[in-house]
């Protein structure tokens, strides 16, 4: 088929007719699919059944230092978990706190800390008439959910293939001293899956913000969750790279085992300078004695270490691989050379980004959900929900099974089809009127 721009009006039309055909059938299944959320699927969750088997009420629940799981204390979280969760992030054990399940959480933490304390001596944002945030776009829209929640001002920075445009974020957190962060998911983004190149990573370490308390809020989420063995993407290590470049303090890093054991009780940790860590506790030993230590060494008990890990998310992998390739296998069959749509395949990660023609990402999400599946709001992945081109759709991929995602894809492939006819449709009918109008001035 060729692309649909170079169609006639009637050749249009004709299609137009077919595909309508072709939604009723839909409609008629009356399906109820739901691919909202990137979480992860029963079978996923079901590879982390035996950490239910490695404590009992036999067990001794005493770490190798003598520290008692079962009582208070222990800020940080116990030694072994700090390794583990070290090994993961790939720094010090020296620079991480563990926290409870959620890195979203810490992240909350972090930016309200910042607005009723400040950073490290620092005047809290409280206090300030306006602070701000660079939020790299397309991007995750719990992050900025976080700073809207806030009222935090959020602007917008284009992404490039290799990260965000990182003219614009030298030039932007160099002169405005409002500016107090920057949203950054580094390997496998949300929702593209673009990992930040080497020369990207090292000019966020080079930065040289007008605010001492800018921070980048670098939320490494996705730091092991690969689609293939041989086939993966590398990042290199921003503490390092900061401190290697004379700016130690500037960022917090942020992971989880969310989607590595169970989202519902995994372990969240913060890896950062001494001095940062050392402005977090004072917030921290206030807040809580400590966390879930019991929880952390159930971890520790059933991974045991990196390798554990890394073997275990490998077997995510072969569950999550088939999903990715069946979308992005129905995308390049069903859409490609038609001129209508865009997609990058990553290698890793949660979701598959895709952008429609301009102006037509709500239409092709209410379309779908008419039909009875659900995606991702259009606009989600933009600050206060406003995708100025209305044109990205986040795929997830991983919670339903093959089957129903298949079927859920065909019906979006359809939609994409009608909706973007409509709208090359309204834009012919358009075309006399600008000629007139252009022919009345004259």
């Amino acid at each position: 088929m060729k692309p649909f721009k170079e169609m006639t009006k009637e050749e249009l039309q004709t299609l137009r007719k077919q595909l309508s055909a072709k939604y009723k059938e839909f409609q008629a299944k009356e399906l109820k699919l739901d691919m909202s959320r990137g979480k992860p699927s029963t079978d996923q969750l079901d590879l982390s059944m035996g950490m239910m088997d490695v404590l009992s009420s036999q067990e001794d629940l005493t770490c190798e230092d003598g520290t008692d799981c079962r009582n208070y204390g222990v800020l940080d979280g116990i030694k072994e978990a700090k390794e583990l969760i070290a090994d993961m992030m790939e720094v010090s054990p020296d620079n991480v706190i563990i926290y409870g399940n959620s890195s979203l959480n810490v992240m909350y933490d972090t930016v309200a800390r910042s607005i009723t304390n400040g950073v490290m001596g620092n005047a809290p944002w409280c206090k300030m008439d306006k602070v701000k945030f660079l939020c790299p776009v397309p991007g995750y829209d719990r992050h900025f959910a976080i700073t809207e929640y806030f009222g935090i001002e959020m602007i917008n920075v284009p992404m490039t293939p290799v990260g965000p445009d990182m003219d614009m974020v030298e030039e932007l957190v160099a002169k405005d001293p409002a500016i107090k962060g920057i949203w950054c998911v580094p390997k496998y983004s949300n929702p593209q899956g673009i990992s930040y190149s080497d020369e990207t990573v090292r000019r966020f370490a080079r930065l040289k913000p007008a605010a001492s308390d800018f921070r980048i809020y670098w939320d490494n989420a996705y730091s092991i969750h690969h689609l293939y063995d041989h086939d993966q993407d590398h990042l290199i290590e921003i503490l390092a790279e900061c401190k290697r470049a004379g700016n130690p303090d500037l960022v917090y890093k942020f992971s989880s085992t969310s989607k590595v054991s169970f989202p519902g009780s995994g372990l969240a940790a913060i890896a950062a300078s001494p001095n940062n860590l050392e402005d977090i506790r004072k917030q921290l030993k206030i807040q809580t004695i400590g966390h879930d230590k019991v929880n952390q060494l159930r971890h520790v008990r059933f991974f045991k270490d990196i390798h554990g890990m890394v073997e275990h998310m490998r077997k995510h992998a072969d569950i999550m691989r088939p999903k990715f390739e069946a979308v992005t296998d129905i995308l390049d069959r069903e859409l490609g050379g038609l001129g209508i749509g865009s997609w990058l395949k990553p290698k890793g990660g949660y979701f598959i980004s895709f952008d429609s023609m301009e102006g037509c990402a709500k239409e092709i999400v209410a379309k779908c959900k008419k039909a009875g599946v659900v995606m991702t709001g259009a606009g989600a992945t933009y600050p206060y929900q406003k995708d100025p081109h209305d044109s990205n759709i986040r795929i997830a991929p991983s919670y339903p099974p093959l089957a129903e995602l298949v079927t859920a894809m065909e019906l979006f492939v359809l939609c994409v089809k009608i909706v973007s006819i409509d709208k090359i449709l309204r834009d012919m009918a358009k075309q006399p009127e600008a000629k007139a109008e252009k022919a009345e001035k004259k």
